[in-house]
């Protein structure tokens, strides 16, 4: 009887915590989908760098939310399925975590030369470097996944891919994981280093600004530093796997759940946040969208 109870208790609690996801991503997929629409319908953000950037981490966020939503639901009730099934949905996940926080050091660099040398800003941040700056960014994000998936695939015997398991991020062994630990907080020190010092860049123009530069310059400096506690939260994101692996927080239930909602779901509501509604020209350009053109407000 007591098993009976426990078995109902614990689908009760999966069932509260799968609503509760869902609502989450949900909420989060309808933001990220209508500022990717009031970007495909405003012309003015097409030629400008920062919007292109934004619009990359709103589509690969929301790539990323719909496929670990999907593991999320597989691991919550213990489903399997063919781990080379596993293996592709998967790497997209491996690729597009790492393109947004590569982004968020783009987006950085851009409110640099905007702030710190506004009269090469248009050459050096035009529609074309863009272009060939998200493939750059695409590029250096393929580079830890390819390392890892090379080994993995170089080590595992066939007979593993026709398997059934759950799927979860953690199918490497520990070398393995070690290793994709190691390259990723690589590559994070390098985005962080990045950000500190554009920061710091930033507030001595800050310092010698007036008027509306001093405007321009703080809210540089704010965008900034939201950028960097959004890439804290994606570097702590890789620490998960050894927290839920430690003895002590694995024998807590729900150790799992509270980090997908703090580490993986969190940082990817920041981004239409700091670059959606927090900026005029786009909230504007929502509001006109959501409005269906009722609200006039001038977009630039």
């Amino acid at each position: 009887m007591a098993t009976n109870n426990s078995l109902v208790g614990d689908f009760f609690q999966n069932n509260v915590k799968l609503i509760i996801v869902q609502v989450l991503i949900m909420i989060f997929l309808c933001i990220n989908f209508l500022l990717i629409i009031t970007f495909l319908k405003t012309t003015f953000f097409h030629g400008t760098a920062r919007y292109i950037l934004f619009a990359v981490t709103l589509v690969s966020d929301s790539f990323v939310l719909f496929l670990t939503d999907l593991l999320f639901t597989l691991g919550l009730f213990n489903i399997t399925i063919t781990m080379w099934l596993c293996i592709i949905i998967i790497v997209p996940v491996y690729l597009y975590s790492t393109v947004t926080p590569v982004t968020l050091t783009a987006m950085t660099l851009e409110r640099y030369v905007a702030i710190c040398m506004p009269l090469r800003h248009g050459e050096l941040c035009s529609t074309r470097r863009t272009v060939y700056c998200i493939l750059i960014i695409h590029g250096l994000s393929s580079v830890p996944c390819i390392v890892i998936f090379s080994i993995f695939f170089a080590s595992a015997p066939l007979g593993f891919y026709k398997q059934h398991h759950i799927c979860t991020m953690e199918i490497f062994d520990i070398w393995q994981s070690h290793l994709r630990t190691a390259v990723y907080q690589l590559q994070f020190l390098i985005m962080c280093i990045i950000i500190v010092c554009s920061y710091v860049k930033i507030m001595k123009v800050a310092k010698a600004a007036s008027g509306e530069n001093k405007k321009l310059t703080t809210k540089g400096l704010k965008t900034v530093v939201l950028h960097g506690f959004q890439l804290l939260l994606c570097l702590i994101q890789l620490w998960c796997p050894f927290i839920e692996a430690n003895p002590y927080f694995s024998s807590l239930k729900h150790v799992r759940y509270i980090n997908y909602i703090m580490f993986y779901l969190a940082p990817k509501c920041l981004s239409p946040l700091i670059y959606g509604l927090r900026d005029e020209c786009f909230l504007n350009a929502l509001k006109n969208f959501v409005s269906l053109g009722l609200y006039k407000r001038n977009v630039i």
